[in-house]
């Protein structure tokens, strides 16, 4: 039988693995799916069509799996299905989807959120990412694995944030920021590539090398988007270990929608 603190209250039809911690006068609604490992502290509700992943630890007061804030939701039976091994802390809010998109808020696994974090409707949260303190994801928006996004952020609707890239403090993201940029300010400008980040996780100076001059093409050499594209196509052919973080690059201008942070 799971671990179900006395005073929580845990919808008999809910589905929670053996191994499963509810902590004291949390709730859990009809439609949860819990698996293996994972911890709910105290103080949370978890209702809607959620699903959650192994090994996750959820900190007191979360709320997770509440309907969307939109206003043209209609009770529509989507979704929020997050990964394993996520760390979740205080006051988090995780919605669920929309029709207005595939009707499912996706979280990945191996996430660090912290205190205060909103994940808003349809979001598309990678692994392996991180959200400081206050960090807020509105509609739609898509997060690739690896990407840090610094406290008291706020990112647009509709918005992507590319791999390996780092939002700073207080960062006002109303445009796609390409993979492996570090970002801040108000208007939000590119400052450099996020050479610590790719370092930590074990980047070779060729595969850096080659991310920047991406960087330069982009950012340095006076080129228009098109152009810069063109550049980096050719850079597959100099580097080939640098392929995929080519490749990874162009895919994400070609899919860009808000226009890129430059």
């Amino acid at each position: 039988m799971a671990s179900i603190h006395p005073t929580a209250i845990v919808d008999p039809t809910a589905q929670l693995h053996d191994t499963v911690s509810i902590g004291a006068y949390s709730l859990i609604g009809p439609h949860v799916r819990i698996a293996a490992g994972t911890v709910v502290g105290p103080h949370c509700v978890i209702e809607g069509r959620t699903t959650i992943g192994e090994g996750n630890r959820f900190f007191q007061f979360c709320s997770i799996g509440a309907v969307p804030q939109d206003m043209s939701y209609g009770g529509e039976p989507t979704e929020l299905v997050i990964g394993d091994r996520n760390t979740v802390r205080e006051f988090c809010t995780f919605n669920t989807g929309t029709l207005k998109d595939e009707g499912v808020t996706r979280v990945g696994s191996d996430n660090w959120v912290m205190a205060y974090v909103h994940i808003a409707h349809d979001v598309r949260l990678g692994n392996h990412t991180v959200l400081a303190n206050n960090a807020t994801l509105a509609g739609h928006v898509h997060v690739g694995d690896w990407a840090v996004i610094g406290g008291l952020s706020g990112v647009h609707q509709f918005v992507k944030i590319g791999a390996h890239a780092m939002i700073g403090f207080q960062g006002h993201v109303a445009q796609d920021v390409p993979p492996f940029m570090t970002v801040d300010g108000n208007p939000l400008t590119v400052r450099a590539v996020n050479l610590t980040g790719l370092r930590r996780r074990g980047f070779s100076n060729e595969r850096m090398g080659a991310i920047r001059q991406m960087h330069k093409l982009m950012y340095r050499d006076s080129l228009t988007l098109e152009q810069a594209t063109k550049g980096i196509a050719a850079l597959r052919e100099q580097t080939s270990e640098a392929a995929a973080d080519v490749d990874l690059m162009l895919n994400f201008i070609a899919a860009a929608k808000r226009g890129l942070v430059r």
